[in-house]
């Protein structure tokens, strides 16, 4: 496991637990507006933690944690995920996964093994759109469509998530991201903010509140719970 970062505990990360929060290595999206890059293009000899500090961590926060989320970076590039995960849930831990939803083949297999408690899967753009979303022209969704479809009908809570970026967006987008998505459990629009970012272009800013909620508006048409993360009243 490439793992570039840990917070001891949190109550944000994870929804309705007391949580610790795995930061993985390594991303195969460029998103220009990422404002991690240091996940994604950090040093391994900087940045790497050995994974039995993160256990040694959990076995004594036991009755005071009750769940860990791990997030990236891109997870599922990691090959040893699933060992991972499987020892953090012999310590009586429920798991939350992030993932931008490339590896399909990966999350299924997590799902079927029971190894997955909750899933937060980012939803970048419209689907014409996704290429410039993730800094990766003629992007192919075909594997975003297979993860979205297996979170649709999986059995376990879930929900989808979108940063929503002037430069990126626009507020008739979420009509058909919506529609995309249409019967999910949960979405989750969470105001951009600036910061240290991949791309260094012009252009990228934070919506406004007012925009924000129509964006929400829009959805709830096809979605039953839609909220905002981490919009700044106006």
């Amino acid at each position: 496991m490439k793992i570039f970062g840990y917070q001891k505990t949190t109550l944000l990360d994870y929804p309705e637990h007391v949580a610790a929060t795995v930061f993985t290595g390594g991303c195969n999206f460029r998103c220009p507006f990422c404002h991690n890059p240091e996940l994604v293009f950090g040093d391994p000899k900087e940045f790497a933690m050995d994974p039995q500090e993160i256990f040694a961590h959990l076995n004594k926060r036991k009755g005071i944690l009750d769940g860990v989320c791990i997030t990236g970076g891109e997870p599922t590039l990691q090959p040893d995920l699933e060992t991972f995960i499987r020892q953090i849930k012999e310590m009586g831990y429920a798991v939350k996964l992030d993932t931008n939803g490339f590896n399909p083949t990966v999350l299924k297999h997590l799902l079927d093994e029971e190894l997955l408690d909750y899933v937060a899967m980012d939803l970048k753009a419209t689907k014409e759109k996704y290429g410039l979303a993730v800094g990766i022209p003629s992007f192919d969704v075909t594997k975003i469509e297979e993860s979205v479809e297996i979170l649709l009908t999986c059995k376990i809570p879930y929900e989808f998530r979108t940063t929503v970026v002037k430069g990126i967006h626009e507020i008739d987008d979420f009509e058909a991201m919506a529609k995309w998505i249409a019967g999910c459990k949960a979405y989750y629009l969470q105001q951009f903010r600036d910061g240290e970012l991949i791309s260094k272009e012009n252009g990228f800013a934070a919506f406004e509140e007012e925009d924000m909620r129509k964006m929400a508006n829009i959805c709830s048409k096809y979605i039953e719970h839609v909220s905002l993360r981490g919009v700044d009243p106006t």
